[in-house]
């Protein structure tokens, strides 16, 4: 039991990584404080891959080291602040999303219709922290938050969230087999 906690907080790292991985990958948009960024797709296999308590640690590892300063948030930045800001429902929403997916894919026997399920939950569940947020940190309307804050990345999303559950199929396995061997 000890050597897959070890191998599931090595996973959890390395996802972590990645979501830090996707915050560099972002691209401003000019109708929005908050950019099209990648991070989404690792929060959501994250937590299609690592389950509820794993996929919200490796969001909690990433979210930590942002708020202690590491340059892990958009554009390279890290700090307290962005908690603030009109990206931090956002930043908060991925610890739940992850959460979120990973309890409704791992419910019961995984599945395709379920990790779909899953994703489209998550992706609800970052909205519905990030919006709100954005509307007040930002002293928008709710319909200059939705136009600002939802709307444009709505394509993008269902394409990530397609590509999560692709990845997850492909992955999963490989994972179940690695995480299931003993130690030597």
């Amino acid at each position: 039991m000890l050597f897959k906690d070890i191998q599931l907080t090595v996973y959890a790292s390395l996802f972590a990584a990645l979501i830090a991985l996707g915050a560099y990958l972002a691209v401003p948009i000019p109708i929005s404080p908050v950019p099209i960024i990648l991070q989404n797709l690792f929060v959501l296999l994250a937590g299609l891959l690592l389950g509820p308590r794993w996929g919200f640690a490796s969001v909690g590892i990433y979210l930590f080291a942002g708020a202690v300063g590491l340059p892990v948030f958009t554009g390279g930045k890290g700090g307290l602040a962005h908690f603030l800001g009109p990206t931090g429902g956002y930043l908060l929403g991925f610890a739940a999303c992850a959460f979120v997916t990973g309890s409704i894919a791992h419910s019961t026997d995984t599945n395709r219709v379920r990790d779909t399920l899953a994703v489209l939950a998550g992706v609800v569940i970052t909205y519905a922290f990030g919006v709100p947020w954005l509307k007040i940190s930002a002293s928008m309307s709710w319909e200059k938050a939705l136009f600002a804050g939802m709307l444009p990345f709505l394509p993008g999303d269902a394409v990530k969230a397609v590509s999560a559950v692709i990845l997850c199929r492909t992955l999963r396995p490989v994972l179940l087999r690695r995480i299931q061997t003993v130690a030597p």
